[in-house]
């Protein structure tokens, strides 16, 4: 679970460790040429990678490269290959299973797999690095070839060895922290199957494939102007709008024609915004009192507003205070939705309102023990990370909340070690965590948690390698976990980026999570050579992905049914150069992206000042969108 570089510091408000706005163009994306626009064009022959300069991909690795079998020095005694390959069995004895990772033997009588996860493929996009001419010199053989005595040990290997997958379980205990917990790291498929939907392709969804999946540019949106680091958070698709938010307003576009319908000017910045939307089309957002001035540059983030995205209306805004805050309006972080309950949290409290009005339903406790709640999270259900004691030695509790009330259903201690949790899905609860700062690699998750909401007990906790999971959750935030979708009673995720059987790019795949067991279910949805694979969203039993293209390729939506894996393909996106940046100029951990009936769109989180030094004609977005209808 990569944290990709970290672009200028946010305002206070944002929360430390919030998601910060990549820089201009993406990263790794090709800088446009100049241009008169992102004109629709005929297709175009897949250009050849250029042959060096900066940003340009890298030539291809030379013969032999990284984990390719050595051979052994001039008048040396061969060596044996590297861990995780086969190995040469003593004379006269059996040959033995090769190593995890490596692809195995079909049962009797079943066609072969596909190479498993960590088998050694190819890297993403762009051509790899050459090899240190000190390495490359070691290499024997040309690309991935085996040389002659590995391939006979291979086959030998391979012919007579049967793997049979397995997880290793554990369980332990030791007050509300004690747990049954699923090693992510060693569990393999074990072939179970969730409740997933009936039948193939999209009989679990809403979500149709177009008679021709091929779309066209829509909606394009340029950065707006601003001098300093800016909140854009929040995007919305009704049935008849696009909505996004601006610099101090949130505005609706036509869906099919991408013009401006309405506008709702607020007092100051967006500085939250809710993921989540009720059937008739309203949502919440938190903003600044006002805007920046001299003697305050960053104003309190302390007014949370109901919208009506169906109208184009601000219906109410409010501000509130707490014990802890005095006189002081609370400074909020997040906000979300659950039915017609909007709750907002902040470091020093929260609250709750009805979103038709704006009344004021409920406000956490405060008790002897130094209790407040660090932030909600919506949907289906409302839960909260709620913390107690000092900051050097405090407990988190996940609580599963009455909306209307605020009255906790269950709580479940999280253990020790856990300074910060985020909330992956309210219903069913699941919690992500970096215990013990044993991630180490930003993304904010070393372990998943299976949680009982109407008892709080813990069903099964998941320890998720960062090295192999891709899904990601802010620092303190606790509903801003992406690249992940929850459904069928698993928990589906990506891997990390590896090597695949492709020219140039790395591939990944999404596997799932049993969410009563902890083990990984059978199969995989792959996202084919060169590109990469992040779920969405779920729709109904089915996950919805966006595929990542290589360098000269235009990115996919496919629908994953949640069961098979079966993937089938909604939308493929424009294959010429503009289109291409465009589309690429975004990033995945970075922006939202939305797909609703055969639209796209994709839009940033985060705004800055272009720097000096970019070029004129470098083509920053604040949305673009796609559409096959």
């Amino acid at each position: 679970m990569t944290q990709p570089p970290q672009p200028p510091n946010e305002p206070p408000q944002g929360g430390f460790g919030a998601p910060q706005d990549p820089p201009p163009g993406g990263f790794g994306a090709p800088t446009p040429p100049p241009s008169d626009g992102l004109t629709k064009q005929p297709p175009a022959a897949p250009p050849t990678p250029p042959a060096g300069g900066y940003g340009s991909p890298p030539p291809p690795p030379p013969a032999g490269g990284y984990g390719a079998p050595q051979g052994p020095p001039p008048g040396q005694p061969p060596q044996n290959p590297a861990y995780g390959y086969p190995q040469a069995p003593p004379p006269g004895q059996p040959p033995t299973q090769p190593g995890y990772g490596f692809p195995q033997a079909p049962p009797p009588g079943q066609p072969p797999t596909q190479p498993g996860y960590g088998f050694p493929q190819q890297g993403y996009g762009y051509p790899t690095a050459p090899m240190h001419p000190q390495y490359a010199a070691q290499q024997p053989g040309g690309g991935k070839k085996f040389n002659t005595r590995m391939q006979i040990i291979v086959a030998a290997v391979v012919a007579v060895v049967l793997i049979v997958g397995g997880g290793v379980i554990y369980a332990s205990s030791g007050g509300d922290g004690g747990d049954k917990r699923t090693d992510a790291s060693s569990a393999g498929p074990d072939g179970g199957e969730g409740k997933g939907g009936e039948g193939d392709g999209l009989a679990g969804g809403t979500e149709k494939a177009p008679a021709d999946t091929k779309s066209e540019l829509g909606l394009q949106l340029r950065h707006p102007k601003v001098t300093d680091t800016t909140v854009v958070d929040g995007s919305w698709v009704t049935d008849k709008v696009y909505v996004k938010t601006g610099v101090y307003e949130v505005v609706g576009y036509d869906l099919a024609k991408g013009t401006k319908l309405w506008s709702i000017p607020l007092p100051g910045q967006v500085c939250a915004a809710s993921r989540h939307m009720s059937k008739d089309f309203r949502t919440a957002i938190a903003f600044q009192e006002g805007k920046p001035t001299a003697a305050d540059k960053y104003p309190s983030c302390n007014q949370i507003g109901g919208l009506d995205l169906a109208t184009g209306k601000l219906m109410w805004n409010k501000s509130v205070t707490s014990d802890s805050s005095g006189d002081e309006p609370v400074r909020f972080n997040e906000v979300t939705l659950s039915g017609s309950t909007v709750a907002a949290g902040g470091t020093s409290g929260g609250a709750a309102f009805s979103l038709a009005d704006g009344a004021e339903l409920w406000r956490p406790k405060t008790d002897a023990n130094n209790c407040s709640d660090r932030g909600y999270a919506g949907g289906e259900a409302l839960a909260v990370v709620r913390r107690c004691g000092d900051y050097d030695d405090s407990q988190l509790t996940i609580q599963a909340l009455n909306p209307s009330t605020g009255a906790p259903i269950s709580s479940y201690n999280m253990p020790a070690g856990v300074d910060y949790a985020s909330i992956v899905s309210t219903k069913p609860l699941v919690v992500a965590a970096d215990v013990g700062d044993t991630a180490g690699d930003g993304s904010g998750i070393s372990d998943f948690f299976s949680i009982d909401a109407a008892t709080g007990k813990l069903i099964v906790r998941i320890s998720a390698d960062a090295d192999k999971y891709a899904a990601k959750c802010g620092s303190t935030e606790v509903e801003t976990c992406q690249s992940l979708a929850v459904g069928n009673n698993k928990l589906y995720v990506p891997t990390e980026e590896h090597e695949g059987t492709g020219e140039y790019g790395d591939t990944n795949e999404i596997v799932a999570f049993d969410l009563t067991t902890g083990k990984l279910v059978g199969g995989r949805a792959d996202a084919g050579n060169d590109y990469t694979i992040t779920p969405l969203r779920m729709d109904g039993s089915n996950v919805i992905a966006y595929k990542r293209p290589p360098y000269d390729k235009g990115g996919q939506i496919v629908s994953i049914n949640g069961s098979t894996f079966e993937e089938t393909v909604l939308m493929v996106n424009p294959d010429t150069e503009k289109v291409r940046e465009a589309e690429t100029s975004f990033s995945v951990d970075y922006a939202e992206f939305i797909y609703e009936k055969g639209r796209l769109f994709i839009s940033e989180k985060m705004i800055s000042e272009p720097s000096k030094s970019a070029a004129a004609n470098d083509r920053n977005y604040l949305v673009v969108s796609f559409s096959t209808v």
